[in-house]
């Protein structure tokens, strides 16, 4: 099959498993207090690492089937992995790894893979098809420790060869899954054993790239010597050796083994501090294929797999550490970056922007997140604010009426009132934001704990952080500055409990408003740093108002999400007017609305004028009337396809 034919750039074939990284940095993994979840396994680390990169990849492993092995599955769907491959066993777990940052040079392992799934892998299970497809099949050496795993990895490597893709063998030797250790010494690199030595030495004659460090070489090529290891190797295939020598970059060699290491193809390595080894020979890996796997010089393929290693070294986690093509760029493009890579803010930025899941062309939200608002509706219809959970559940029911499943429509609820409608919205597809002021607080509060960040701690990854501040760039210098303290302090948290952000500007109870007001405030708050991944901004009929907000947003931050319009408790027919004019702008999403929506329906509902389901009949019009009434606007605006069937 001709390349250009093939679906996918590459397969990785092996391990894939859970890592739970230790959150504390510069202690023993006993005195670990709390773990980071992420997916793990060399080659899933790769495959999730070259998917970042631009190549079409796919992993073929096994999973348990559990709550586990569905993340890894989910979450390689949403790195844009295939999981063709992915097998579900149903009588073995998923493989778990502990690991610690102890200092430079110190990385605690434990793993727990007795009978676990990804171990299981079989011939049987190599997929012929999914195999022909590709350009080129991975596989690792770790995994060749068991005769099963071994025959698929054969079986994989034979199905490439014979359909002209290419072969790559990483080497990735862990002497603890040999049982060449205690199992406490998962960090150990390397034990020479000759059973191991000639066991990986069999795949050679298929390989067309071998990559490993220089302890990996020495046990692949049975000596302690370097250029005599590299040698053996060298008479056991024609691929293509790279050495990888940490800090020092790389060293490639193409034909016979030369009298010096750095007689061969050297790739320079780049100057960073090492906070975190783990993961970056992966992402070496995935950096090397990039340019590979096309074809590109060998010079260029080394460079980016030298950047690809120094940016994981410096990050917590192996597969989420993975640089973009466009992080991997703009990271080449300049030498103008700190020691400690990780202070790099604008790098830091883009990688965040660049690994962000999912994507919202358009997004309708019914927002209940209210809590002042309904305890005085209760006050006024004489209602028990106990009641208020019961009604906010109400609107998952709404929203998934109108929603059907379809992408492109979310909820804003708070925890306060509305846990139990957040809880059940676990289940469903759509968008969740979560407020964290204090309602009413100007300067801005937060509605948690002294420590904002350890409330963020407490919220399950997919709830977006939402907050309102009453904010106007004219406000006083006192004002203004604990206002944009509380703001920054927010992002800082959100980014280190890796939640997005959505931040709310109200600035007409504050003065004056203007076609200028709106795209004044965000410059200030871009120019302080804040980079949120929403924005949530008041209605508006002036296009000019509109022009500025969004050439402010695009000047300062390319990557944002998008904006929002908010309600306002506006009449319908003064929000379907504001959605003509907002429409035209791309980067306004769509709304995020609720008094207008459900301020009568839950007078009455707490006065005990209606039940429960002719107040989501009333919830579900109301919001569909909105749906109907933005894609309409954004049909004629900008040619998106209206849909008439909204409730």
């Amino acid at each position: 099959m001709a390349a250009k034919e093939r679906q996918l750039d590459l397969v990785t074939i092996g391990r894939s498993c859970i890592d739970l990284y230790g959150e504390q940095v510069g202690g023993r993994l006993e005195d670990m207090g709390s773990f980071a979840k992420y997916i793990g396994g060399s080659p899933t680390n790769t495959a999730v690492g070259a998917a970042r990169l631009g190549l079409r990849s796919a992993l073929l492993t096994r999973v348990g089937a559990d709550h586990f092995g569905r993340f890894i599955t989910e979450q390689l769907a949403r790195e844009g992995v295939s999981t063709r491959g992915v097998l579900e066993d149903p009588e073995r777990l998923t493989a778990l790894v502990f690991l610690g940052i102890r200092d430079a040079d110190t990385f605690p392992l434990v793993f727990y893979r007795e009978n676990c799934a990804d171990m299981a892998l079989q011939a049987s299970d190599v997929d012929e098809g999914l195999l022909r497809d590709a350009g080129a099949v991975l596989i690792n050496g770790t995994h060749l420790s068991r005769d099963n795993v071994f025959e698929a990895s054969l079986r994989a490597c034979q199905i490439a060869r014979g359909n002209g893709a290419r072969v790559v063998f990483d080497i990735d030797y862990r002497p603890v899954l040999w049982g060449l250790t205690r199992k406490d010494m998962g960090e150990n690199r390397f034990v020479a054993h000759d059973g191991v030595t000639a066991r990986l030495q069999q795949v050679l004659p298929l390989c067309d790239l071998v990559v490993g460090t220089e302890e990996e070489v020495h046990i692949l090529g049975g000596s302690t010597d370097t250029l005599a290891a590299l040698r053996a190797i060298r008479e056991r295939t024609p691929a293509l050796l790279v050495l990888k020598r940490g800090p020092h970059g790389c060293v490639a060699f193409a034909g016979a083994i030369p009298d010096r290491l750095d007689d061969g193809l050297v790739g320079e390595g780049f100057r960073v501090d090492v906070f975190n080894v783990l993961g970056a020979g992966d992402a070496f890996m995935a950096g090397f294929l990039r340019g590979w796997l096309r074809d590109e010089p060998l010079e260029a393929c080394c460079r980016y797999a030298n950047a690809c290693g120094a940016i994981v070294v410096s990050r917590h986690g192996c597969s989420p550490a993975m640089p973009t093509w466009e992080e991997l760029q703009a990271f080449l493009a300049s030498d103008a970056r700190p020691f400690r890579l990780r202070d790099d803010a604008a790098l830091e930025q883009l990688h965040w922007a660049t690994t962000r899941v999912g994507r919202w062309d358009d997004l309708m939200v019914l927002a209940m997140d209210h809590r002042s608002q309904f305890e005085a509706l209760c006050a006024q219809v004489g209602a028990d604010p106990a009641r208020i959970p019961a009604f906010k559940a109400l609107a998952l029911r709404a929203v998934d009426r109108v929603a059907h499943g379809q992408p492109g429509f979310g909820l804003l609820l708070d925890g306060r009132y509305g846990m139990r409608a957040l809880e059940a919205a676990a289940d469903y597809p759509y968008w969740i934001g979560r407020p964290i002021e204090m309602p009413g607080s100007r300067p801005l509060d937060f509605e948690s704990s002294a420590d904002v960040a350890t409330e963020l701690a407490t919220w399950p990854g997919n709830h977006v952080v939402k907050c309102l501040a009453f904010y106007h760039p004219d406000d006083p210098d006192d004002l203004r500055a604990r206002q944009e303290r509380q703001l920054l302090r927010l992002q800082d948290a959100a980014r280190k409990t890796g939640h997005e952000l959505l931040v709310e500007i109200i600035a007409s109870n504050s003065g004056a408003v203007d076609d200028d007001t709106a795209a004044r405030a965000i410059q200030r708050l871009y120019d302080l740093g804040m980079r949120p991944d929403w924005w949530k901004l008041e209605p508006s009929d002036s296009a000019a108002a509109w022009r500025n907000i969004e050439r402010t947003i695009v000047a300062n931050d390319a990557h944002c999400r998008g904006v929002v319009l908010l309600g306002l408790s506006a009449p319908q027919e003064v929000l379907v007017a504001s959605f003509q004019v907002a429409a035209a702008q791309p980067l306004v999403k769509g709304f995020a609305v609720g008094r207008t929506i459900f301020a009568e329906a839950a007078a009455r509902w707490l006065g005990g004028e209606i039940d429960d389901e002719t107040a989501v009949d009333d919830l579900a019009a109301r919001f569909g009337v909105l749906v109907e009434a933005w894609r309409q606007a954004r049909s004629a605006k900008i040619g998106h396809p209206a849909v008439a069937d909204c409730a």
